[in-house]
């Protein structure tokens, strides 16, 4: 329960006698005691949990004066600001009254004293307009595919009951699929059979609260979604990467670039590592599929296939879509495991002159061992080719960070120039001869959206694949540049048998909530399973560790995990972070075998905000980042929230793929607390406990305000799942 409470202290002197009992504030009782103060505490005893500052249209409220240090509790209510108010009688005790919320604005409902009216409490109120939010907000449509949408009303305790609208823009005329689910107010499905596919954004789809009689027509509180209809949701050049393992358990890693062509047909190259080692490939056809598997969400899934030369693989993908039509994808032709993504590229202009990368990569060296790398690459080119100087990187090789390769952190020089084919070659002189090809990816040269490359080792040194993202020029790369929230998430292996991981490799992944206060204190949460033990450190007993600036080129040691919350205390482990901004970049442990590697993501929280179950309503497209043992089974699902109202958040539907079955409808129930964490725990296909971590935030922080949790990264905390998998979420 929520409660104001306001205490009036009244203390009666008598003016001839002024004395020390005076300056103390109030007069004492004959035995020299101070008496307590008469209070009055007004609250809001029924609906529960309810903001006093986000008060909806027509809500009706239960409030209570409770009378404290009075052998008289009587009350007289009264109102000032919008609304009615009611006694309730005969007086009860304590007294009650009912207060209902007319036009919006603000109110104070006052309780006092009957006996002595200088005692009384107020409650402040506000009263605000329901606002519906429609996720998600803008996303194309293939011709004849299926795409649901949810809807949800803020403030959270506002009725989830929606009467829904999808138009035709041009015609003003009504869709011509489109319905409502009979059980979820907050869900609807649209398919694409409306004739508008020569402009953009030709449908519209809102949902307005039943209790707003004036809907969505003549409201601005309504977030719409706007459509396009497009031939296919899968179309025009991307870039790709991917990385896991063969029916060997042989690590395998590929990056390349395809286009689908108008027609559906696909074209383009990528290139492979493999234990036979490095190889470039022509991709000669292919074609993209819609999944079956769930008829209402076709257009967020499908199987991609490429047409490779025989005996080269992975050649099928089982993909899920983002609503920017990002491909997230696992293997799924039975030749090995693997997961990966793919983005439509950014252009080449972007990349030029002075530019500094940091990056991330990882693999495997010449016996097998896992590797990473981490560290920074200032390029100074122009026309596609320049060099390398001032470079600087670390090394983990199987705990090693003194190594045949790098004694960390060492120094990078190089050069690098174009191939010809749409990547760069980049060539290492120190600090041994190292070759890389990279293939731009996403991004653009603003700090927001900064430029991505996917990387891929060409020669016979370790086999590494990742990524390098522009970074940002504007930063000075001290501690005070670390200050706000961010999320990490690591991937590692365990290599040596224990008590729970009897058969390694196994892998050992987590996430942690961190604030940086940019003096070098890191403080904050996370969850760990370790080759299935499962450590979790929450918000009521958090870790209390350190960073530090190394230099001012982005390097930063981060202390992380460990497990402060045992006696004797795990100390946790020294990390590596090359930043790409403020509270992001990549991060390398230092010194465990487990080679942990993994990114850091600033959170996007309002600052002072809170997160709540509304704001993560929507279809997501959620699989595995990176495999970090052979045993991995990659998941690529599309989930979908609900966010009836009442308590509840809901996994109502979705789709989960594994490499090795075809889709298994989800079900079950997710949390959400107020600093961005959370579980799902799904019930069908089969009992499964995820954590959650938002990430990726859409003006999130307040509950008066719409809000999406646009990205988030999932983690298994199954102590049974001893080859748990890192999972991003992406409306």
């Amino acid at each position: 329960m929520i409660m104001t409470k306001i205490k009036i202290k009244n203390c009666l002197f008598a003016v001839a006698l002024m004395s020390l009992a005076l300056a103390s504030g109030c007069a004492k009782g004959g035995n020299g005691v101070v008496p307590p103060p008469v209070t009055i505490e007004v609250a809001i005893t029924s609906p529960s949990n309810v903001n006093p500052g986000a008060i909806y249209l027509t809500q009706t409220l239960t409030l209570s004066a409770t009378v404290s240090n009075s052998t008289t509790t009587a009350v007289n209510w009264s109102l000032s600001g919008p609304g009615t108010l009611t006694p309730v009688t005969p007086a009860t005790t304590p007294a009650t009254a009912t207060y209902v919320a007319s036009t919006t604005g603000s109110a104070t409902v006052t309780a006092t004293l009957a006996s002595n009216s200088s005692i009384s409490g107020p409650l402040a109120l506000g009263v605000v307009d329901i606002t519906t939010v429609v996720t998600p907000t803008t996303l194309s449509i293939g011709t004849g595919l299926t795409q649901q949408f949810t809807a949800v009303a803020i403030p959270d305790d506002a009725p989830q009951t929606f009467t829904w609208t999808c138009t035709v823009v041009a015609s003003k005329a009504p869709c011509n699929t489109f319905s409502q689910d009979r059980t979820v107010s907050g869900l609807a499905s649209y398919t694409a059979a409306d004739n508008c596919t020569t402009s953009n954004d030709c449908i519209q789809i809102s949902a307005a609260s039943t209790v707003d009689t004036a809907g969505c027509n003549n409201s601005t509180n309504c977030t719409a979604a706007t459509v396009s209809v497009v031939p296919s949701r899968v179309s025009g050049p991307y870039t790709f990467r991917f990385s896991g393992y063969d029916n060997s358990k042989q690590a395998v890693a590929v990056v390349g670039t395809f286009t689908v062509a108008a027609n559906g047909t696909i074209s383009g190259s990528e290139e492979e590592l493999t234990a036979s080692g490095w190889a470039r490939q022509s991709i000669t056809g292919g074609s993209y599929q819609p999944s079956s598997s769930d008829p209402n969400n076709s257009n967020n899934a499908g199987s991609l296939t490429f047409s490779l030369p025989n005996g080269v693989y992975p050649y099928q993908f089982q993909v899920v879509l983002n609503g920017d039509g990002f491909l997230q994808m696992i293997e799924s032709d039975s030749k090995g495991t693997g997961s990966g993504i793919a983005q439509t590229p950014a252009s080449s202009n972007v990349f030029k002159g002075a530019q500094t990368f940091a990056f991330g990569l990882a693999g495997v060296d010449a016996v097998g061992n896992r590797i990473g790398y981490a560290g920074v690459l200032p390029m100074n080119g122009s026309g596609g080719s320049g060099t390398v100087t001032g470079g600087q990187m670390d090394v983990n090789d199987n705990g090693n960070s003194s190594n045949g390769i790098c004694a960390s952190p060492c120094a990078i020089t190089g050069n690098y120039l174009p191939n010809g084919n749409g990547s760069w070659k980049l060539t290492l002189t120190s600090p041994i001869a190292m070759t890389f090809d990279f293939f731009i990816a996403s991004g653009s040269a603003a700090k927001t959206t900064p430029l991505t490359f996917y990387v891929i080792s060409t020669d016979s040194n370790p086999a590494v694949s990742g990524t390098m993202v522009l970074q940002d020029s504007t930063q000075t790369y001290n501690n005070a540049a670390f200050k706000g929230t961010s999320v990490s998430a690591l991937t590692g292996a365990v290599t040596t048998a224990n008590s729970t991981c009897t058969v390694p490799p196994c892998s050992n992944v987590s996430l942690t909530l961190g604030t940086t206060d940019g003096n070098g204190n890191f403080s904050g949460q996370f969850d760990q399973n370790n080759g299935g033990t499962i450590i979790s450190v929450p918000a009521q007993s958090p870790f209390a560790y350190t960073y530090a600036a190394s230099g001012t080129n982005g390097r930063y040691t981060f202390n992380m995990l460990g497990n402060p919350t045992v006696s004797p205390v795990a100390a946790p482990l020294p990390f590596v972070l090359y930043a790409t901004g403020a509270n992001r970049g990549f991060l390398l442990d230092q010194s465990s075998p487990a080679v942990m590697t993994g990114t850091m993501n600033p959170q996007g929280k309002t600052s002072g905000g809170v997160f709540a179950a509304s704001e993560l309503p929507g279809p997501y497209a959620a699989a595995t980042t990176a495999s970090g043992s052979n045993a991995v089974d990659p998941i690529a699902s599309n989930l979908l929230l609900t966010y009836p109202g009442n308590g509840n958040a809901n996994v109502v539907g979705g789709t989960q793929y594994l490499s090795s079955t075809t889709g298994q409808t989800l079900t079950g129930s997710y949390t959400i607390t107020s600093f961005g964490t959370g579980t799902i725990t799904l019930t069908t296909p089969a009992t499964q406990n995820y954590v959650i971590y938002a990430v990726d935030t859409s003006g999130c922080g307040g509950q008066t305000v719409a809000c999406e949790i646009q990205d988030f990264f999932m983690m298994d905390v199954d102590s049974a799942n001893t080859n748990a998998s890192i999972i991003f979420a992406q409306q």
